[in-house]
């Protein structure tokens, strides 16, 4: 989130100083590249004092503004992220992005067509769903797997944590229907998502196959990030459409794109079953795979 309002605030100076990112990356003798990380808030992305002082010195900006960026990017080299120490082995370099704009957002708006969201897994689910196609456990992975497992239980402290975000959840019937592991495994899930369905900051709909075609048919899972307001009433984060695949990750935050995707989540949650009616039904899933 820090490296975010850098990245915006640097654009926004170099803009008023009419400067193409071109332009600037050559009177700073550096790399568009590098230049563009900066911009967009890349974790690995390193602010030295004097490299930022230049590019204040070029964009021409004040002394307040330059007082506050000297101020966040100093934060940026004094603080460490817990999640820091899965990187390199469970944790993606493309998904620690989603991990800072999770912990920092105020509202969660998650839809999943294939499985439960991260956030409600028990261990058991999410140590099958890091298992290999089919079943079979590539053993030299095991650690690793171990890792992304680990990190996302630890991920699920953020819904019990202080001032934690609303998470709104609709998942497609299937999700209950489609057995990961085992019964046991199943009921100990549904049970899980039950739970988490009781505290104040959560809700759990179930998009069911009656319900027919919907938005979201086409779209596929996604998520829906909002961040708390500042002094003067406006989002500090630009809201932020995220959708995942298996080789990295997509981050749409133009307004007309997260605009798109609450559209699409407005008609799936006026199809889905509500609250308590979804409870129920989970609940009945549930039993099913007790009695099994």
């Amino acid at each position: 989130m820090l490296r975010r309002q850098i990245g915006r605030k640097f654009e926004s100076l170099r803009r008023a100083a009419g400067l193409t990112m071109e332009q600037a990356a050559e009177q700073l003798d550096r790399a568009r590249a590098t230049l563009h990380r900066i911009e967009n808030g890349a974790e690995h992305v390193r602010y030295r004092q004097a490299d930022v002082q230049q590019m204040l010195d070029l964009y021409g900006a004040s002394v307040e503004d330059g007082e506050l960026l000297l101020a966040m990017t100093a934060a940026t080299r004094e603080n460490k992220n817990w999640w820091h120490d899965y990187i390199g082995s469970g944790l993606p370099r493309w998904f620690q992005l989603y991990i800072g704009l999770e912990s920092a957002a105020s509202r969660i708006r998650q839809y999943e067509s294939e499985l439960v969201p991260g956030l409600l897994q028990t261990r058991a689910y999410a140590e099958q769903v890091f298992r290999m196609p089919g079943g079979a456990v590539d053993t030299t992975a095991t650690d690793e797997q171990q890792r992304a497992v680990q990190l996302r239980v630890e991920r699920q402290a953020l819904l019990t944590r202080f001032a934690a975000p609303q998470l709104s959840v609709i998942i497609n019937e299937a999700v209950l229907r489609r057995p990961v592991g085992s019964a046991t495994i199943m009921t100990d899930q549904l049970h899980q998502i039950l739970k988490a369905a009781e505290l104040p900051n959560v809700t759990v709909q179930v998009l069911t196959f009656s319900a027919g075609l919907h938005a979201g048919a086409m779209a596929g899972a996604f998520s829906i990030l909002e961040f708390p307001e500042d002094g003067s009433t406006r989002e500090s984060e630009p809201p932020v459409a995220y959708l995942e695949a298996a080789t990295g990750a997509i981050y749409l935050d133009k307004p007309h794109e997260t605009a798109a995707y609450r559209a699409i989540w407005a008609d799936m949650a006026g199809r889905a079953l509500n609250d308590s009616r979804s409870k129920s039904l989970i609940q009945d899933v549930a039993e099913e795979y007790a009695r099994a």
